[in-house]
């Protein structure tokens, strides 16, 4: 019992390791804005994508992916004036390569999910003395069909496409509940 709490105060050090120099009233805040932005840019791109399975299946959605995925969250970005990306320990497009905080949120999120602990977004002020927001990206049965096992939920021509975009891709293997990355989110200072 000992081991398992001083684990969960490391783990709690390294999950709020930014600088934290705001009021509660003000994490709330960003916090909210935080959610809003993650799921409009979530429904955007899920909507989006869901409209191309049912026109050309998972090959037409994967070409979607490639082409449209990163101008959507520019544009989600402009709307919200932040910057806003989708990361992983297990990138699909390098373009979405995580930092090393990044990375330790990551793991930490990963930790606490194989200790069936809650999931919680993540504010704090980043080392360009912005805000930062991060919130986990869970896998769920519908995408499994390109971020699945291959050969079982991922058929052999999906994967053959998707690796015909991305040769490094990494984004494959997934089960429903897996972490599958992170939201950053960086608030501009104004």
């Amino acid at each position: 019992m000992y081991k398992k709490l001083i684990f969960f105060a490391v783990l709690l050090s390294i999950i709020s390791c930014g600088n934290n120099k705001f009021t509660k009233i003000e994490q709330e805040e960003y916090i909210n804005k935080g959610k809003e932005i993650t799921k409009t840019s979530f429904d955007e791109l899920s909507t989006n994508l869901m409209t191309q399975m049912k026109l050309g299946g998972p090959q037409q959605a994967v070409t979607f992916c490639n082409t449209q995925a990163m101008p959507i969250t520019h544009k989600m970005a402009e709307k919200f004036n932040v910057t806003v990306k989708r990361t992983s320990d297990r990138v699909r497009n390098s373009e979405n390569k995580a930092t090393e905080r990044e990375l330790q949120v990551i793991a930490a999120y990963k930790t606490l999910l194989e200790n069936n602990s809650e999931l919680s977004p993540i504010v704090e002020i980043n080392s360009d003395k912005n805000k930062q927001f991060y919130a986990p990206i869970i896998i769920n049965e519908k995408c499994l069909v390109c971020h699945g096992k291959p050969n079982e939920q991922l058929n052999v021509k999906t994967d053959s496409l998707i690796k015909s975009f991305y040769p490094l891709d990494k984004a494959i293997g997934y089960k429903n509940g897996d972490l599958r990355g992170i939201w950053s989110i960086e608030f501009k200072n104004n």
